[in-house]
């Protein structure tokens, strides 16, 4: 008997649903409505199209309507908008937007496709603006470009962080647009825990994307020229694209009586059959079960909605088939990283009160001895009996390769510590001989065994407060790229004949770049009887979790960093690979290199870890060396370093002595204020007041613990932030003396002397030394590492880097540094 079948949506689900039906069967007739143009696009495609990378429109058009008519003798009708269901005639009510015609259609089966709306809040000032954009069709994206094109737009607002609003940042970016994203939470797509976030926040900042986080858009002003945020904070835009996500679009639905659930999608069971029988629903406008935890969700993907589509074809011709639930696997492009993920997130375990372990690794994609290995991050969440609940990864190659791996092994019921045992294939190019999926299954195993016992990263601030015993197993040069405070080093290789250095009385928390060395100084510790626990995933983790944005509201688009002007007349330039080396060889390699070097030789090194901005940075720095490049080149980092501490005359970048130097050059005065001490601050003030008295033009550029000198209140902070907050004096009235402190009564009494004899106080004198012209100049480098920012500082302080106080210091005839 044939059967008349209605589809309403012909993208994705209903497309699908609609040639699969034909194919089981040539005699049934088959309506798909589509109240658009066009019918089964790439919509996950759109983005790419605006910002060039595909290059073709036509390429996006997966099926015309007249070629999947044809091809599959099926009646599909666009432009033509379903606007009523009658559940009980079956019936549904049709509106043709090219006739304006209404008519009825009846229907043996019914297939409800609408899939999802963007979200579109009332936002005040939106009716007037002329420039906001979202995106979920061709139509859609043809405006975009238009405008984009007509207005020649140069810097573009988007309000949201996931999928669509990362594709839309990337692929403007590509543009040559300056892009600000804002987004409401702490994190960039929330699929991901923060901690692997924080990897694509900084890559976003290697790309100067204006990233906002915690705030939201409260109203558009200027014809949506100008965006106003929550926070207070403004953003000119000329074109700006709402990503905030997207809600079922399930009108239809709802005004027939079909019961809806979570955020009103419609409800289905395990045949995708509505409470009205014969009536089904698919794809992005149903609620499914989620695979991981059993609640039920709204996952709108491109896979479960094609999935479905086919079911409902076998389960409306009688074939056994079922959709038992969504695991949410899901691959995410974000510049050079990809992103990807399976399963439930650590903060959905948390909310839902599931007992989990989790685990973090950072293996390369493969055999680092073959050329352009690079890092994976790789996170695998674990219940107590070792079923898998999620993982998440980030990196620049094989992420996705890994993810479906694990999400094949979740599908079919795999444990944790069975992943080890997972054959894959391998050869150098592709893999390692323990594929990191594998490296999972084996780290998985030892917390499911106990053979090792772990803590997060996310414990480490309580940790640090409470002066736990934390154990540094990495070499020295290590410490160098930044290291957790308080802790103490003791290298892996002469652990077994230390271990009288160790406290046998608390629990150790040991830890080395990656977790690896971790475990093994564990191992150690454990069977010599000490109380200890590795840092799952090592300094990495914790050092990527604490990342914190920068401020790249400019109106200028460059990748990279660039630390001092390249030079040319160096012609003695040494050139190293460290693509695909693993932790600590980049630093390491960079160390024996600079080792052999003569002073004034520079090193040119690449590395494939785009951490490595951030490391060799804090290296040379701590290490006495010139960092005069660091930039973004492709999918590698390359780095240009000069041995030793350079003057003016061979780049912009200058190194500050150890102790006080005196030089005389010309008519100004300059200062560099290293200390945070009470009586060096003081006696800077003092200098500098006195040679603003005389007519001089004075510039103190302050940097790392002078910069306690300048702060006027305390804000609220998080991570390694909050630390140094925690270490450090909050303002000039908290400063210690640097000699016979007697446990702060040193300050105290010095202050009282300076009452007695009608001294002014520190935050006097610098107020009094700004109403007397000197200048101000916070080191934002210093600024960024330490985590402090603008609004704690004296409201005249200005920000700048070396070449701010070079630039004054070349006009002065005194030069102090204190």
């Amino acid at each position: 008997m044939t059967k008349k079948i209605i589809i309403i949506g012909g993208v994705a689900g209903g497309a699908t649903a609609a040639t699969r039906l034909r194919r089981l069967n040539e005699q049934d007739e088959i309506i798909l409505f589509e109240k658009g143009e066009y019918i089964s696009f790439a919509n996950c495609g759109l983005p790419y199209h605006i910002g060039g990378t595909i290059k073709n429109r036509e390429d996006l058009l997966l099926q015309t309507v007249t070629g999947m008519s044809e091809q599959y003798n099926l009646d599909i009708r666009n432009f033509s908008e379903v606007t009523a269901i009658d559940p009980e005639n079956k019936t549904v009510t049709v509106t043709n937007h090219q006739t304006h015609e209404q008519y009825t259609e009846t229907f043996d089966k019914l297939i409800i496709s609408t899939g999802a709306k963007a979200i579109v809040p009332p936002i005040e000032g939106l009716e007037s603006a002329k420039n906001v954009f979202s995106l979920r069709n061709i139509p859609d994206m043809d405006q975009i470009k238009a405008y984009i094109n007509k207005h020649h737009v140069k810097e573009a607002a988007i309000i949201g962080g996931g999928f669509i609003g990362l594709e839309m940042m990337e692929n403007l970016v590509d543009f040559g647009i300056q892009v600000h994203l804002v987004e409401m939470s702490d994190q960039v797509m929330p699929n991901i825990d923060f901690e692997l976030a924080q990897i694509l926040h900084a890559q976003m900042d290697l790309h100067s994307v204006d990233l906002t986080l915690g705030d939201g858009l409260k109203a558009f002003r200027q014809d949506g020229r100008e965006l106003l945020l929550n926070s207070g904070k403004t953003i000119s835009s000329d074109l700006t694209i709402l990503s905030i996500g997207v809600v079922p679009e399930s009108t239809l639905a709802k005004e027939c009586g079909i019961q809806l659930g979570m955020r009103g999608a419609i409800q289905v069971n395990q045949q995708l059959e509505t409470n009205y029988e014969d009536i089904y629903a698919i794809g992005d406008v149903i609620e499914v079960t989620d695979f991981v935890n059993q609640q039920p969700t709204v996952i709108p993907l491109a896979w479960p909605a094609n999935r479905q589509g086919r079911l409902v074809a076998d389960i409306i011709h009688g074939l056994e088939a079922s959709y038992p639930a969504t695991q949410g696997t899901s691959v995410a492009k974000v510049f050079e990283l990809t992103a990807a993920s399976t399963g439930n997130s650590e903060k959905l375990l948390k909310k839902l009160g599931i007992e989990y372990q989790s685990i973090h690794i950072h293996p390369n994609s493969h055999a680092g001895y073959y050329p352009d290995a690079s890092p994976i991050a790789l996170k695998l969440l674990f219940a107590p009996d070792g079923k898998i609940l999620g993982a998440q990864g980030v990196g620049t190659e094989g992420v996705e390769k890994r993810i479906d791996v694990i999400a094949t092994a979740m599908k079919f019921g795999a444990k944790a510590n069975e992943l080890a045992s997972i054959e894959l294939a391998y050869a150098p190019p592709y893999s390692s001989a323990k594929d990191p999926v594998n490296m999972l299954g084996y780290t998985a195993d030892n917390l499911l065994n106990g053979t090792v016992q772990t803590i997060g990263w996310e414990e480490l601030p309580s940790l640090i407060e409470k002066n736990a015993y934390l154990l540094d197993i990495r070499e020295d040069f290590e410490r160098a790229a930044g290291e957790l405070p308080n802790s103490q080093l003791i290298p892996l290789s002469q652990l077994r004949n230390r271990l009288d250095e160790l406290p046998r009385d608390q629990e150790i928390y040991v830890y080395c770049q990656v977790g690896l060395r971790g475990y093994n100084a564990a191992r150690i510790l454990m069977q010599n009887g000490f109380s200890v626990k590795n840092i799952d995933g090592g300094y990495k983790t914790y050092k990527q979790a604490n990342y914190q944005v920068k401020n790249n509201n400019t109106a200028s688009v460059a990748k990279g960093n660039t630390t001092a002007e390249t030079t040319s007349d160096n012609p003695e330039l040494i050139s190293i690979d460290a693509c695909g080396l693993q932790c600590p060889g980049p630093i390491l390699k960079v160390k024996e290199t600079i080792d052999q070097m003569e002073n004034g030789q520079t090193l040119e090194i690449q590395a494939s870890d785009f951490g490595f901005v951030a490391d060799i940075e804090a290296w040379c720095k701590n290490t006495g060396n010139t960092l005069i490049e660091n930039q973004l080149q492709g999918s590698k980092v390359t780095a240009r370093i000069t041995k030793g501490m350079i003057g003016s005359e061979s780049t912009n970048a200058v190194a500050l002595p150890a102790e006080g130097v005196l030089t005389e050059t010309k008519d100004g005065a300059t200062m560099v204020v290293f200390s945070g001490d009470l009586d060096k601050a003081l006696a800077s003030m003092i200098i500098a007041s006195g040679a603003a008295a005389m007519g001089k033009n004075v510039t103190i550029f302050f940097t790392f613990w002078g910069l306690s000198i300048l702060k006027k209140q305390k804000i609220k902070k998080r991570g390694l932030a909050k630390l140094f907050d925690i270490m450090l004096p909050n303002g000039a009235d908290q400063l210690p003396v640097s000699s016979m402190n007697m446990g702060g009564m040193g300050a105290k009494m010095i202050k009282s002397v300076m009452k007695q004899k009608n001294v002014d106080s520190l935050p006097t004198m610098i107020e009094k030394a700004n109403e007397l012209g000197v200048k101000f100049v916070a080191c934002t480098m210093s600024m960024d590492i330490m985590g402090i920012d603008k609004t704690e500082l004296f409201d005249f302080v200005e920000y700048g880097g070396v070449a701010t106080y070079l630039g004054d210091s070349e006009q002065a005839n005194l030069n102090l540094f204190i």
